[in-house]
């Protein structure tokens, strides 16, 4: 049974974001004068539309990519959906279909550089190919796959390590997942035990209710890993799971990141329903580098700045991909070049 009141669906809004969101002080928003400001507009008369629009009034202000109010279609009403984050450089400058054709130049660029075809594994979110010095990988997301299925595909992949000199792991446009499943990925890669990334989760109003801090790590698994130059590509249009891949992966000393910095939203959401029906989410925790940084609101930073255009869809070379494989083959350089100890 749904409860259509207006009041108590404000008071429920409030107060679960009051009590579990993290980030007020990073967003400068001041819950409390949100709450004065529209609690007073809200009344039993108030209706469905005008609940809806001062609901997002107040959410606003917090620009965070999960906090997001979805009310449900129903009878002639059309479902309704906010998040109050601005849209991301990289969808800025890119539709959708183009986003596509994107990733369509990037193949293209990694052939003309000796790649094969970019090919599926038994991860449906993992695509791979290689050339003869290099391996490619690029990650769709990082959920909806199950352990086996991404152990197999990894050690598919783990086959080719030995006959490689550098590696290419593209999450552009990443919207997330699951951080065993980046954790699972990164291990592959890591050459001792690391600390992945920290984290905490907001329980309670105060300032420091929090659960205690969680430590994760990256550890060398397998039969067979890869220690050498690896370049992450990235842009600000990876979210959530895709972050904290890119904040674990740039642990190793020698990963070098190329492209935009990531959105700027760690946390899982948590995820409730009001009285009334309608459904919202937000983030709850606080994520940590391992020298205790948080990049929340602004995202894991690149090594090297470079950014995605639509003209690059035009001249047929993707630039992050070329930039890359000069970072490797330099990395490669310096290598043979050191007469070592």
């Amino acid at each position: 049974m749904t409860l259509r009141d207006p009041e108590k669906n404000f008071e429920a809004l409030w107060l679960t974001f009051h009590n579990r969101y993290p980030f007020f002080a990073l967003r400068d928003v001041d819950w409390t004068k949100q709450y004065h400001t529209y609690r007073p507009k809200v009344t039993k008369e108030t209706t469905d539309d005008e609940l809806f629009r001062i609901f997002c009034r107040m959410l606003a202000p917090l620009n965070d990519g999960h906090v997001q109010l979805t009310v449900p279609a129903a009878g002639k009403r059309k479902r309704r959906y906010f998040c109050p984050e601005k849209k991301p450089r990289f969808w800025q400058e890119f539709t959708k279909k183009q986003i596509a054709q994107l990733f369509k130049v990037a193949e293209k660029t990694l052939a003309d550089n000796g790649f094969g075809p970019l090919r599926k594994t038994k991860a449906w979110m993992l695509r791979y190919c290689r050339s003869r010095a290099f391996g490619y990988i690029r990650l769709l997301e990082l959920e909806g796959i199950g352990k086996r299925d991404l152990i197999v595909a990894l050690e598919t992949i783990a086959g080719d390590f030995a006959d490689l000199s550098g590696f290419l792991i593209d999450i552009r446009d990443c919207p997330g997942g699951e951080d065993s499943v980046a954790i699972t990925i990164i291990d592959r890669f890591c050459d001792r035990k690391r600390v992945a990334f920290h984290r905490k989760t907001k329980i309670g109003p105060g300032e420091d209710d929090f659960k205690p801090l969680k430590t994760w790590y990256i550890e060398p698994r397998g039969d067979a890993r890869f220690t050498g130059p690896i370049v992450l590509l990235t842009c600000d249009s990876v979210f959530s799971g895709g972050e904290a891949f890119a904040l674990a992966i740039r642990e190793l000393p020698y990963v070098t990141i190329i492209g935009d910095h990531t959105d700027g939203i760690f946390s899982y959401t948590l995820d409730r329903t009001l009285p009334n029906g309608w459904r919202y989410c937000l983030p709850y925790q606080v994520y940590f580098s391992s020298d205790m940084i948080s990049y929340e609101g602004r995202g894991v930073p690149a090594d090297i700045e470079l950014f995605n255009k639509k003209a690059d869809i035009e001249n047929g070379i993707d630039p992050l991909i070329a930039r890359a494989l000069e970072v490797l083959r330099s990395k490669n350089a310096e290598a043979a070049d050191d007469p070592g100890p």
